[in-house]
């Protein structure tokens, strides 16, 4: 949509398309809400039934509770006799105004819950396709703009659908009920009526499709709306935006975006509004035409004065009701249109794992780990990032990786970690392809912490534990995690010791230093029991008395384990079993620190320059 006029009208093959997708959602929507609340689903058929034929009995017992007194009129009854020949009908009346009633308020009760029930699956379901999809959707602006559309509005465009699905049925069967009585006095009379409210349909329509099209080509700027909000309003940016004097300067791009979208809303808006009331006139105008035409049958006492009453009710109930109907379809093709985004963005594939059922290969515990020509590209991205690269690594080896940025360090780190999948080749675990891993049973297997570690707002307990979601409750394995990693001197700075709560988002929460963050990324690291361990740039916030602690105790802290460590501090590197340079994808030189420096390559020339800056 993207580079598209939004206001273009679509070709009729475009349309076509569009019209069959809508549709196609329209069952969709209905299995959603199926899935979160078959019992409100029922009950919705059951008030939608019932509703259908209230408007229908409604101007039948009307128009016998006026010939009723005519009659009684006519003959000269008593005032009490007459009342009482009447008395069935308004008894009747009033059991339809009662059930009219109690219809209305389970309706909006039972929406009311739907709304809720249904809103949190549509969620639920967005939230656990974006956990099963690789790591590298996630740094792509069109999977954003995706995404934005399928959260956008998805809750309230699938309970447009299904509410709307509900009231057409309704509309239909009311109509239906209504036709049998309106087609037995003038078919004419039907067909004029129910033909006037068409136009107003293909306006309702046309601009449902506008602005379907106008909101999808603009999600980039939406997206971008979002992300100055954030800018303005979190804890995060608030220190440089206020003192880089940004506050104004972003706020005033915010404005101008935002009165750029709402000029081609209003615009819209209005263009639709006045169209569909020109033609609104017409429709106006056949009802009036044939009210007239009742009236003067019966002043020629062609039809009773029940028969006006109730051909003038199912004249106005029918056009409302078959206007509202047709406005409906519109809505649900808009909405249906809206929806396409959420089920285009449920339909991504995620990588193919082990098929459920089917028993892992067995594994080789004297094999480690081994990447066979592995090619890796990011998506839209021109050249490789990682190129034909293979590599051992035994059992409980120590491994360095070191390089300039943009070297491929942490993206071998993400395909290791299964977050990215090789574009060619393939990577193996004690001889075990990581693609017939399922990701929950790679990830228990392999501890990590990243050099853009989460701040999680929860208890330090929790931040610590969350390395091991299986032992969340395990107090001994958190604690003894703690230890190694230093966040036990952080629990006893805090007056909650390990059920002190981290951050500012929360009430009563404590905000931490750089170094005692990463020393609590790092307990989450050593929480897990994994064969692996990988540490990316693990000391960069910690001070020098805590970095060198930690690797005095490096072997004792990955011991019985394969050990990956990504730094740019040589003094972290050299306690490596072996040393791997990166470049460009590549390995440019492999070795210990002495050797490499004995070599005089790039990995001399990256010490040298470090050294240089310490003397």
């Amino acid at each position: 949509m993207k580079g598209e006029d939004p206001k273009k009208p679509a070709t009729l093959a475009e349309r076509w398309v569009q019209v069959k997708a809508a549709v196609a959602n329209v069952p969709r929507a209905f299995a959603l809400l199926w899935e979160a609340d078959p019992s409100g689903a029922w009950a919705m058929a059951a008030i939608t039934l019932v509703s259908a034929g209230l408007p229908a009995a409604h101007a039948w017992v009307t128009k016998l509770i006026i010939d009723g007194v005519v009659s009684a009129l006519q003959r000269g009854d008593e005032p009490m006799a007459g009342l009482r020949s009447v008395a069935p009908y308004l008894l009747t009346e009033f059991g339809l105004i009662l059930v009219s009633a109690v219809a209305g308020q389970a309706r909006s009760l039972v929406y009311e819950l739907i709304n809720h029930r249904l809103g949190h699956s549509i969620n639920r379901r967005i939230m656990k396709k974006a956990l099963s999809l690789e790591a590298h959707w996630f740094e792509n602006s069109e999977f954003y703009d995706k995404m934005q559309n399928a959260r956008r509005q998805s809750e309230y465009r699938a309970m447009g659908l299904v509410t709307g699905g509900f009231l057409l049925v309704q509309n239909v069967l009311t109509l239906a009920s209504m036709l049998a009585l309106l087609l037995a006095f003038n078919p004419w009379i039907a067909i004029l009526l129910f033909a006037a409210a068409v136009p107003v349909f293909i306006v309702q329509s046309r601009y449902s499709e506008l602005t379907f099209r106008l909101q999808t080509w603009r999600t980039p700027e939406t997206r971008e709306m979002n992300y100055l909000e954030q800018l303005l309003t979190m804890d995060s940016t608030v220190k440089e935006v206020k003192l880089f004097r940004l506050g104004e300067p972003l706020l005033k791009r915010h404005d101008e975006t935002f009165w750029r979208i709402f000029t081609e809303d209003a615009a819209l808006a209005r263009e639709r509004s006045i169209k569909s009331l020109l033609w609104g006139l017409l429709s106006n105008l056949a009802y009036y035409g044939a009210y007239a035409w009742i009236v003067l049958l019966t002043v020629g006492a062609k039809i009773s004065l029940g028969s006006m009453s109730l051909y003038l009710s199912l004249f106005r109930d029918s056009q409302g009701t078959f206007q509202g109907l047709l406005e409906n379809i519109a809505k649900l093709y808009e909405n249906g249109l809206f929806l396409e985004n959420l089920f285009s963005f449920l339909g991504l594939k995620p990588p193919a794992r082990r098929p459920e059922g089917q028993a892992p290969p067995p594994e080789d515990p004297k094999r480690g780990i081994e990447f066979e020509g592995v090619y890796f590209q990011y998506p839209g991205q021109k050249g490789w990032t990682i190129e034909d690269f293979s590599l051992d690594i035994a059992p409980e080896e120590k491994l360095a990786l070191v390089g300039e940025n943009g070297a491929g360090k942490t993206t071998l780190i993400k395909l290791l970690t299964g977050l990215y999948a090789p574009t060619r080749g393939r990577i193996l675990f004690r001889g075990v392809d990581l693609k017939l891993f399922k990701p929950e049973e790679l990830h228990r297997r392999i501890g990590a912490i990243f050099q853009d570690y989460v701040h999680y707002q929860v208890t330090l307990r929790e931040n610590i534990a969350f390395g091991s979601i299986e032992d969340l409750k395990d107090l001994d394995r958190m604690l003894a995690a703690a230890k190694q990693s230093g966040a036990a001197e952080v629990a006893e700075s805090l007056p909650e010791k390990y059920e002190a709560k981290l951050g500012r988002w929360f009430e009563d929460g404590h905000e931490l230093s750089g170094g005692q963050w990463q020393k609590v990324a790092l307990g989450r690291a050593f929480v897990g029991d994994g064969e692996v361990l990988i540490l990316d740039e693990p000391t960069a916030s910690l001070d020098a008395g805590a970095e060198y602690e930690i690797f005095q105790r490096f072997r004792e802290l990955t011991g019985g384990r394969i050990a990956l460590l990504v730094s740019h501090r040589f003094s972290t590197v050299r306690m490596a079993d072996r040393i791997v340079v990166l470049k460009g994808g590549r390995i440019e030189e492999s070795g210990t620190h002495a050797a490499l420096l004995a070599h005089g390559g790039t990995y001399a020339r990256l010490f040298e320059l470090q050294a240089q800056g310490y003397r």
